[in-house]
């Protein structure tokens, strides 16, 4: 796919289709089927075979879902994409294609707790080991590669440390090893930063969070960015497709395996409603970064709040980083602490406008205790070392008028202290 001189806000309305050449019409149609006909048997054949395109079935292709993907492909610059129907499907469908018993994974420590789980409950079942280390210690990555490492893993922010990793130093460290290096950007999406541009090999994105943007929808995509070559990788099978396929190989292999007999295809109605929320993903963003910088100011000066976490503060840790790779866009999650459990569920309890909420990257405000939700399953002990502390409240900051949301909090924060 040919990279576009576009920006991210034109791309994200008018990239991957054009005008239906039938009937004129403009908007990306539902193709609500679940298979395709054809006139010969040859013709079916032949697309079976990958001697000619077409889309056979649904659970492999389908048109408007195809759509998504060229638009997907073009905004992170990569050399294509396949849609999924969930952002965990996305993740599971790269594992289960690249790894094999034996494998080991680095991962950042911060990730989303679901992720936590694939990777330490599920592909051990079958094998695979996972070795957590700090997102921000590029070292740390490093002083980790054994001869088994396959691939590294993070978040461009970490869901809920809110730690940044330095892409660019990870690919380095990734490349050293002939690895690849996988980055979920779901939390940042491609208008405010392209990891292929740093030399991340996959981005992962759950588009049910900005993507969608609504709420309406579940969905997934995994872009290959073109940074890495397949042909040179350690997977033997990926590695033997290259040599038809070239940088197309780990696509291939995905589409015509793991996705194909593992099923994880959206409903080309959720397709649409993606398109529909890429539309309008770039002004969304600015204001979802600027009312979260906002809030982030305002809790970690209140006298109440125990102590907050964004990477886009100026007392961040993190701030130089995200300059440097977001634009000083820090995002539109943060966390803050309440300096008890009971202070943090009373807080939630008295959010008005605010929804308590398992989703992110809504049009809404979205609060949530992840302690007791998200990574309910670990121990204590296991939720610190993820930087979950029990007096830790999530926010995603929604696009409503920064004024309203700043009441709220105030209120809600004024309304826990006499509730505990």
């Amino acid at each position: 796919m040919a990279k576009s001189d576009l920006r991210p806000a034109t791309l994200a309305i008018h990239a991957g289709y054009e005008a239906d050449p039938s009937t004129g019409a403009r908007a990306v149609p539902v193709y609500q089927t679940a298979s395709f006909t054809y006139d010969t048997a040859q013709e079916l054949a032949d697309i079976f075979d990958n001697r000619a395109p077409g889309h056979i079935y649904t659970r492999i292709s389908n048109p408007t879902t195809h759509a998504l993907e060229r638009r997907l492909a073009e905004l992170e610059g990569g050399v294509g994409c396949i849609a999924t129907s969930s952002g965990m499907a996305a993740i599971t469908s790269v594992m289960m294609g690249l790894l094999k018993a034996g494998d080991q994974i680095i991962a950042a420590r911060g990730i989303f707790g679901g992720t936590v789980s694939l990777f330490q409950n599920t592909l051990s079942r079958f094998g695979v080991s996972t070795v957590l280390v700090d997102a921000g210690d590029t070292q740390a990555f490093a002083d980790a590669v054994r001869d088994s490492t396959r691939l590294i893993f993070v978040e461009t922010i970490g869901n809920p440390r809110m730690d940044v990793p330095d892409i660019a130093g990870l690919a380095d460290v990734a490349r050293g090893a002939g690895i690849p290096l996988i980055v979920d950007s779901t939390v940042t999406s491609p208008v405010v930063f392209k990891p292929g541009e740093h030399g991340a090999a996959i981005v992962i994105h759950s588009t049910t969070k900005f993507i969608n943007g609504h709420g309406t929808a579940i969905g997934g995509a995994i872009i290959d960015t073109g940074q890495y070559d397949w042909g040179k990788s350690p997977f033997d099978d990926v590695r033997q497709l290259a040599k038809r396929a070239g940088q197309f190989a780990l696509l291939a292999h995905l589409r015509n395996l793991i996705y194909r007999d593992l099923g994880g295809c959206p409903a080309p109605w959720n397709s649409f409603l993606m398109l529909q929320g890429l539309q309008t993903l770039a002004p969304r963003m600015e204001t979802h970064c600027a009312n979260a910088a906002t809030l982030a100011t305002f809790l970690e000066a209140h006298a109440d709040v125990a102590w907050v976490k964004y990477p886009g503060l100026a007392s961040s840790a993190y701030r130089e980083r995200v300059e440097a790779q977001f634009g000083g866009r820090g995002g539109s999650l943060l966390s803050f602490g309440m300096g008890t459990r009971e202070a943090a569920f009373a807080l939630i309890d008295a959010v008005k406008l605010a929804k308590n909420m398992t989703n992110l990257g809504d049009a809404k405000t979205l609060v949530i205790h992840p302690g007791s939700t998200i990574f309910h399953e670990f121990s204590e002990e296991e939720r610190l070392a993820l930087g979950v502390p029990d007096d830790m409240v999530r926010v995603s900051v929604g696009i409503e008028d920064y004024a309203d949301i700043e009441n709220d909090f105030g209120q809600a924060i004024c309304s826990s202290k006499e509730r505990v």
